[in-house]
């Protein structure tokens, strides 16, 4: 069956509605963190991305399994002589890789649960997927889709799959020596655009493990077509993940899960989200610009502000985010939590606009998640005078989940650690008229997110 909701297809270049099974069961695969860093803000859209479509989904009746990696182990990168960033964070900061994993691996489920996400159903590890991945590397070997190059790696042979490029355009015949791909002079490879499915370890002594062709470890794109396979049982009916992983990754997963599957089609939708820029620039180390979800916070944001400038911009266009638009979704969510306590209070909700304006904001949804023209409803129902505030409240409180932006909430200013203390010292400083000593205290606690209003009672 089909449900109501329709995303556009990578793959089909078109809007498909979303399949699911005779039970209304969805089944999602995403690509999840790799997790030798803290995910980004541009990292969190596209986790968001799940999040809205699962929410859109149970929204309207259908359950879903989602299955979400975390990529602990592995070559994640393009350039195949590069240095394993799991290792080269292990060894820039003298601690195992497997620790930084975890590490970062809490936060990155630290972050989804102050952005208020539904967890995946299941979050497998690769590092404990091996097994997993070396059967499959066998059965690929087996119908010779792969082989065993000269250097004991073994490859994925491009050519063997014929509709190569389906995902992303690109042939095979037009992809010449680095173009993203894992690209080699040693003629280990039998085509120049191979791939490595098992990596011979070679130098390498850490996370390594033994295999039938010799120590080694997995290459950049095995790990979600083993997960996805075995976790959704070789039928995946939505597969999200960022733009940027359209090409290599999941052009070679589709290869490498279609050829296991005796040429069928594991995935029926891929889908990505866009982009995301910082204030008109790529983030990146190099231009200082990076910025996380605990630097949001910092600047005493509600960390759900990053969730509703996600909702006010359509994930497969490329977003500018800044700090201003952040400030103003903040003050926009006290605003409309605020409010919500208040129309509480006025007159009796009408069940029949209740039923008409969740219709319409769900329909948007639906339209490829147009949930910037849906929180534009949101808008201009706040400001209607023809619907009461019982009604308005009871329509924010009906779509919230739809949305996930605590509406309902009750906010509680918390202040920030260090915070009292400065303001003690300050009404200190005033008491004794130092009043140089109360402004320079005043700018700590402002830098720190803390307004002050001082009045005739203090």
């Amino acid at each position: 069956m089909k449900s109501a909701l329709e995303l556009y297809d990578t793959k089909a270049r078109a809007l498909v509605a979303v399949g699911a099974d005779e039970s209304k069961l969805v089944r999602i695969y995403c690509c999840g963190p790799t997790v030798y860093r803290d995910a980004h803000v541009g990292n969190l859209r596209t986790f968001l991305l799940l999040d809205f479509v699962v929410r859109a989904l149970q929204f309207q009746g259908l359950t879903t399994t989602v299955v979400q990696n975390i990529t602990d182990v592995g070559h994640m990168s393009e350039d195949f002589e590069s240095e394993d960033k799991m290792l080269a964070e292990a060894h820039r900061v003298q601690r195992s890789a497997l620790d930084i994993a975890r590490e970062f691996e809490a936060k990155f489920h630290n972050d989804l649960q102050k952005l208020n996400a539904l967890p995946a159903d299941v979050y497998p590890r690769a590092s404990e997927s091996i097994e997993m991945m070396q059967a499959l590397i066998s059965q690929l070997i087996a119908n010779g889709s792969a082989y065993v190059g000269s250097d004991n790696c073994v490859y994925f042979s491009a050519e063997s799959f014929d509709s190569y490029g389906a995902i992303s355009g690109n042939r095979l015949t037009d992809l010449k020596p680095g173009h993203r791909y894992e690209y080699t002079e040693d003629g280990a490879k039998k085509f120049h655009a191979d791939w490595a499915l098992w990596k011979a370890a070679g130098n390498r002594k850490e996370m390594v493990w033994d295999s039938p062709w010799g120590k080694g470890f997995p290459g950049w794109h095995i790990e979600c077509s083993a997960m996805s396979m075995h976790y959704l049982d070789s039928h995946v009916d939505l597969h999200l993940g960022g733009i940027d992983l359209r090409f290599p990754h999941h052009e070679d997963e589709r290869a490498q899960s279609n050829a296991a599957n005796n040429n069928e089609e594991v995935v029926t939708s891929w889908v990505h989200g866009e982009h995301l820029l910082f204030e008109g620039r790529k983030m990146s180390k190099s231009a200082g610009n990076v910025v996380l979800l605990s630097d949001v916070i910092a600047k005493g944001l509600d960390p759900l502000a990053l969730r509703l400038c996600f909702l006010e911009n359509r994930y497969r266009s490329q977003m500018d985010l800044s700090w201003d638009s952040l400030k103003a979704a903040d003050a926009t969510l006290k605003r409309w939590r605020e409010k919500v306590r208040e129309w509480a209070k006025v007159g009796q909700p009408d069940s029949s606009q209740i039923d008409i304006h969740c219709v319409a904001i769900l329909a948007d949804v639906n339209a490829d998640l147009d949930t910037p023209r849906a929180i534009q409803k949101i808008r201009a129902l706040e400001k209607s005078v023809e619907i009461n505030g019982a009604t308005k409240a009871a329509i924010f409180a009906a779509v919230d989940p739809l949305f996930g932006l605590e509406l309902l909430r009750e906010d509680v200013n918390q202040l920030p650690e260090g915070a009292q203390e400065l303001l003690d010292g300050r009404a200190k400083a005033r008491a004794e008229k130092d009043y140089a000593e109360s402004d320079r205290l005043r700018d700590l606690l402002t830098a720190m997110g803390v307004t002050i209003k001082d009045g005739a009672n203090g």
